[in-house]
């Protein structure tokens, strides 16, 4: 049977995380305190490239806290893409702790497919 599904993301996973930075070719997340513009915020540090200021992860609430000035100081499509590659790994690691199969295709319009199957 097959299902679509809208995920609105919060980012608790380190592993997930990790993986998604990998696969922009950014660092991995360190642990850490940053200073955005508008003051200090502590966390998992990803910096994205080309932004001023990192991305900042709280793992314990889920929460992204980031300054991008509007697209000034970092493009919003690579924050959009690392929260879309975090879901799908995180989609991933989940599914094989249940012992599922997972595939994963590009679609053009930029979204990924994933197909999970049970039983192997």
């Amino acid at each position: 049977m097959s299902h679509i599904v809208h995920i609105q993301t919060k980012v608790h996973d380190s592993a997930a995380l990790a993986a998604a930075c990998h696969r922009l070719g950014v660092g991995e997340p360190i642990h850490g305190t940053a200073r955005l513009f508008s003051g200090e915020v502590a966390g998992l540090l990803v910096q994205l490239t080309g932004w001023q200021y990192p991305v900042v992860v709280d793992p314990a609430t889920g929460s992204v806290k980031y300054d991008n000035y509007g697209g000034n100081w970092g493009d919003q499509k690579q924050l959009d893409r690392l929260i879309q590659l975090y879901s799908v790994e995180k989609t991933k690691i989940e599914a094989k702790k249940k012992g599922c199969l997972v595939s994963e295709q590009a679609l053009q319009d930029g979204s990924i497919l994933l197909r999970v199957q049970e039983g192997f």
